[in-house]
């Protein structure tokens, strides 16, 4: 697993030349009404053990919570199931709204 800080997945994102990566948001849908990172998907963490197969394992993928402790998880978890490059995003929505969009909403 590897880390991503909130810049660096923005600048990502904004590159039309490199693969956008599959964004797994882990959070509670009610989290998600605050504040999400556009084009997200969500499977909360404690179902993402049953619905793994939504991901396709040969994109890269970026883990999203709150703060990056339940992600970090799942992160680890995709790993260990032979996901292919999997990115903690370091911070979570909390540190995407502090470094790339102060206009989220915060929670």
């Amino acid at each position: 697993m590897q880390q991503v800080r909130a810049q660096q997945l923005a600048e990502w994102l904004a590159d039309d030349n490199r693969p956008k990566p599959f964004l797994l948001d882990v959070r509670e849908p009610w989290e998600l009404e605050h504040c999400h990172l556009a084009g997200s998907q969500n499977i909360p963490m404690h179902l993402v053990p049953m619905r793994c197969t939504e991901i396709d394992p040969d994109q890269d993928v970026v883990v999203i919570c709150h703060h990056g402790g339940r992600s970090m998880q799942v992160a680890m978890f995709l790993e260990h199931k032979g996901y292919g490059t999997v990115y903690n995003l370091m911070g979570g929505v909390e540190a995407w709204a502090c470094e790339v969009d102060p206009t989220m909403r915060r929670y």
